[in-house]
Formats: C-alpha cells, sequence, structure tokens
C-alpha cells in the first residue's frame, strides 16, 4: 500500500491529511484519499457546518481549485454528471469530464475511476458503493453512463473500507447480498458471517472490463486514521477525490 506518513501531498497538502494519494494516475490526473486530519467533510455527520466548510476550502486549495463537486449519497445507484448538476446532486456516482469530483464515505467502499475521451478530456468518476448500492448496481451504472459518453480505457482505484473479516452481519442479510453481488459472501476473523464489500465491487469492475488498482486499500474499523461508522457513529467521513491537474 502507498500511504504518505511524511512530506506533502497533492499541490503541498501536508501529509498527515492524506492517507493515500498518487499523481498521474492517468496523464493530467491525480487521485486522493483524506485521513480523519483532514477533517469531517459530510454536512450529514455531526453538527459543525461551519467546520466542514473549512475543511471542504482546505481540500479544494489542495486539489488546486475553488471547489470539489460533493453529491448528496442515498445508497442507491444513479450515475450524474458534475457539469450538468447543482451542487450536491442526489446519486451515488458523480461523474465529469475534467471537475473534480468526490465521494464520501466512512465503512463504504469509495470508487476512482479515471480514463479518457476520444478529444483528450479526462473521463472522470467518483463512486460510493455502500452495501446497499453495491446490490443495487451503482458500480455498472457508473461505467456504463461514462462508456454511453465515449469513455475508454477506465480503470478504477479502491479505497479503505471495511474489510470483509470485519463487517458482520446476520446470515440471513449475507445471503441476499450475495445474490445480488457475487462475492460478497464473507466470514469474520472470529467466524461469524460477513460481508466482503471490496470484493465484491472488484468482481463487479473486472466483468465490465475496468482494470482495478488496490494500492489504497485497508480496513475502516482496524485503521484509526480513518473515520468509521461502526467503530465511531457520527463522528465523520473521508473523502476520495478524483481531478485534472492539467
Amino acid at each position: 500500500m502507498t500511504q504518505r506518513t511524511s512530506g506533502q501531498g497533492p499541490e503541498g497538502a501536508v501529509a498527515t491529511d492524506i492517507f493515500w494519494w498518487r499523481r498521474d494516475i492517468r496523464p493530467g490526473v491525480t487521485a486522493a484519499f483524506t485521513a480523519v486530519a483532514a477533517g469531517n467533510l459530510a454536512f450529514h455527520v455531526g453538527s459543525d457546518d461551519d467546520a466542514v466548510r473549512r475543511h471542504r476550502a482546505s481540500l479544494a486549495a489542495a486539489v488546486g481549485t475553488e471547489r470539489v463537486q460533493y453529491m448528496e449519497q442515498v445508497h442507491g445507484a444513479e450515475a450524474v454528471w458534475a457539469e450538468e448538476s447543482g451542487d450536491a446532486p442526489v446519486a451515488d456516482a458523480l461523474l465529469s469530464a475534467g471537475v473534480p469530483v468526490a465521494v464520501m464515505v466512512a465503512d463504504c467502499v469509495p470508487i476512482l475511476l479515471a480514463g479518457h475521451f476520444d478529444d483528450g478530456r479526462p473521463a472522470l468518476g467518483a463512486v460510493h458503493a455502500g452495501r446497499v448500492g453495491l446490490a443495487a448496481g451503482v458500480v455498472p451504472a457508473a461505467v456504463e453512463a461514462l462508456r454511453r459518453r465515449g469513455a475508454a480505457d477506465l480503470e478504477a482505484w479502491l479505497g479503505p473500507s471495511i474489510c470483509g473479516r470485519c463487517y458482520e452481519v446476520p446470515a440471513p442479510l449475507r445471503d441476499e447480498v450475495s445474490a445480488l453481488a457475487p462475492g460478497t459472501a464473507s466470514a469474520t476473523s472470529w467466524g461469524t458471517p460477513a460481508l466482503d464489500l471490496p470484493a465484491g465491487v472488484e468482481r463487479q469492475l473486472a466483468g465490465l472490463g475496468v482494470a482495478v488498482h488496490k494500492e489504497a486499500v485497508g480496513c475502516t474499523l482496524e485503521e484509526a486514521r480513518l473515520f468509521s461508522h461502526r467503530r465511531a457513529p457520527g463522528e465523520g467521513r473521508f473523502a476520495g477525490v478524483v481531478w485534472s491537474h492539467g
């Protein structure tokens, strides 16, 4: 796993704010996943909206833009285009041809997509794949929406989420989700039924012909540098961000 623990992150962000980042995942495109030190980035968690605004402004400055586009995530399968949406569109996949886009999580799987269009513009996506959204098909919805616009050579970078050894669920729920998202059935490290959401995401992406990169994966429940709803409900959300830097 590539993690930044000292020095500088993207565009000068202090490395403690960033869990993982990489410049030029594709030519002119950078991807990053923030850490707890970057602060809570979600308005629907906690009660300090001013702090969320400051945290988002700091992240935008690190990205080198006035604003990063977020979405109002609802655990669905809707994919929308940042260039055609207002602030915080209701969706679980945010796509763009260069606008910086973000996904917020605290146990769900954040997915960053990158490819290109025929005219040279980057094809970008930020996808929120929780248990419900994964089963509902948010991953293929995002990939297919990008391809309908002509995106080619798509690749995916998976970020940190709760792992299949920690995400305990009742056996009937495991079986229900596994039937809709094959590959997700798992067992905890203590032997009870569980779901492996990253495995399900990877299987869906592979079936769609999308290359998967896992340098940034890690378990949110086990890693104190990341927010986890199961470990600390209501504490915050970190973000995955992908953007074009020219």
